[in-house]
């Protein structure tokens, strides 16, 4: 439990559909349904009541969740409909009690998740042949509709009531958090004059106008809706590649075991070191060679190895980033053989053009973005009978410094630590500025990685690995232990604020897309304005909002 919220109980990002409080997910042949029925009284933390289909942390877990479970159980859907159960009214957005209640770091973590969230259900549709379309029935504001902009189609009734608005500013004080500035006009390409408009008036807009501004892509009759939303929903679904007649693997419960500062997961250990502030996440390469063939994966299921640790990872990260927020830097190990995790690697580059590979590959991709955007430090410790090789590898080079051991420890007769390079390396797993990891760490030498594809399958000793830039330092056994504990120390030392700002900036290097934009530029000035009097103090626009009383605005523009 981090320091600043010893008093709340932990909080679980694990959940199923027969626990879901807010939303309602049915399969109607290749068509999902998730309709938004939100529990006003089913909020993740109380004080607040979740009134007018608004959201918390908890409504976004459920999606997450939703959007997760269609990738792997329901390879037969292809398109999925988001729409409400309540009338007149599809999503007045995030809770602004909520938000007035929350901690700094709790409304931070819960956009930023939110934006993970609303991205994964763009590369769904993108990626995975899942096309997500909107029906809007009533009014979509704020988060609400962003996550309308998250969806390819948007469907909006044409009754003059129902309306898309970003009233955050003039609200609020704050920004659509969630992706709504960048997706106007990077994603819809609304003019700049009509955004600006659009977000800085609070009824937002309705019929015509909605459509002829890209807000929203076609207008229907509210007793048609229904009808017509399907009608197109089955159509997206027909043209979709997913295999219609595939079967899908179950999403069980994620096992996890949490025992004081040690946390069990299958392929994965995680020890939380208070006096440190650090995590040490211990992953455990395969202890066995990998399935023959796609069935074979297929019969495994969740057991796969690679489906296996990702899950392990994905939910470890979630666990530390909302509930051990003081732990400001994670370590990462791992221990295995690598020849095995380079087999697995082969076996999911055969498997590209297979649904379940492709899925489980991009939720590496997935997990490895939200391993580049968490505001924690990232060491890798590269030591002998490490597994570091391909998909493994992306974790070291995801890493702000990594350190590996020249040679091995005296007296141990382990084999010196080795780095290897696979396809997985070259452009499975791109970062959110659309390079591969190798592609951003290389950028004064453009050719470089082009090179390193020579070394795949080569066993790079630190002396190697040091020579192609793949890793920060290599000291021998007599420095190893103190240049690691110094470097730990050194975070810990630090700003953890300043630390924040300054790796969120160098991981990004290169090209700007409209990923990088949601997470370096709009999430950066929302976790200011958050702090900022003129939203968050006693006489902010947050604090007051539904009291009656007009916020007090410091007028001074910094």
């Amino acid at each position: 439990m981090s320091e600043t919220a010893t008093a709340e109980a932990p909080i679980d990002v694990r959940t199923a559909p027969a626990r879901y409080r807010h939303w309602k997910l049915s399969i109607e042949g290749r068509v999902a349904f998730l309709t938004m029925d939100i529990d006003e009284n089913g909020g993740l933390r109380p004080g607040y009541k979740l009134k007018l289909n608004s959201y918390d942390l908890g409504v976004d877990i459920e999606l997450a969740d939703a959007v997760q479970r269609l990738r792997f159980e329901h390879p037969e859907v292809g398109a999925v409909v988001i729409r409400s159960a309540k009338d007149r009214i599809f999503c007045s957005g995030a809770n602004i009690n909520m938000l007035g209640l929350s901690s700094h770091h709790h409304k931070v973590n819960f956009c930023k998740f939110t934006n993970e969230t609303r991205l994964a259900i763009e590369e769904a549709s993108r990626e995975s042949g899942q096309r997500y379309i909107c029906s809007i029935n009533g009014i979509a504001a704020g988060g609400g509709y962003e996550l309308a902009l998250a969806c390819e189609d948007i469907l909006l009734a044409d009754d003059g009531n129902s309306a898309v608005s970003l009233p955050e500013l003039p609200l609020l004080a704050v920004l659509p958090g969630t992706g709504g500035l960048t997706r106007l006009v990077d994603k819809r390409m609304v003019r700049r004059d009509h955004a600006d408009f659009f977000c800085t008036t609070t009824e937002g807009m309705r019929g015509k106008r909605a459509q002829a501004w890209r807000l929203v892509d076609r207008l229907i009759a509210p007793s048609k809706l229904a009808e017509e939303t399907r009608v197109i929903a089955e159509r997206a679904a027909a043209a979709s590649p997913r295999p219609s007649d595939a079967r899908g693997i179950a999403w069980p419960e994620l096992a996890r075991r949490i025992d004081g500062d040690t946390i069990v997961y299958p392929h994965l250990t995680v020890e939380i070191d208070r006096e440190r502030r650090a995590a040490d996440l211990r992953l455990a390469g395969p202890d066995a060679p990998p399935p023959a063939d796609a069935a074979a994966v297929q019969a495994q299921g969740v057991a796969f190895w690679p489906l296996a640790l990702v899950r392990a990872l994905d939910d470890a990260m979630m666990h530390l980033r909302l509930n051990e927020t003081a732990i400001g830097t994670w370590v990462l190990h791992s221990q295995g053989d690598a020849a095995l995790v380079q087999a697995y690697d082969a076996l999911m580059a055969r498997l590209g053009d297979h649904w379940l590979g492709r899925e489980i590959g991009l939720y590496w991709r997935r997990t490895l973005k939200r391993l580049d955007v968490s505001a924690r430090s990232l060491i890798a410790l590269v030591e002998p009978g490490s597994c570091f090789a391909g998909t493994l590898l992306e974790l070291v080079l995801a890493c702000d410094r990594s350190y590996m051991l020249d040679g091995a420890m005296e007296g141990s007769n382990a084999a010196p630590a080795a780095l290897h390079l696979t396809a997985a390396n070259f452009g499975p797993y791109p970062m959110g500025n659309g390079l591969t990891r190798l592609q951003s760490r290389f950028l004064a030498a453009p050719g470089q990685p082009d090179e390193l594809k020579a070394r795949i399958g080569e066993a790079l000793d630190a002396a190697a690995a040091d020579e192609a830039g793949l890793v920060t330092f290599t000291p021998d056994d007599i420095d190893w232990e103190d240049e690691v504990r110094l470097a730990v120390e050194e975070r810990a030392s630090f700003s953890p604020d300043g630390l924040t700002g300054m790796e969120a900036n160098l991981r990004f290097a290169g090209p700007e897309t409209m990923e990088t934009k949601i997470f370096a530029r709009l999430s950066a000035w929302q976790n200011w304005i958050f702090q900022r009097p003129n939203a968050t103090g006693a006489d902010g626009a947050l604090k007051l909002y539904g009291t009656g009383r007009q916020a007090r605005y410091d007028r001074a523009r910094a």
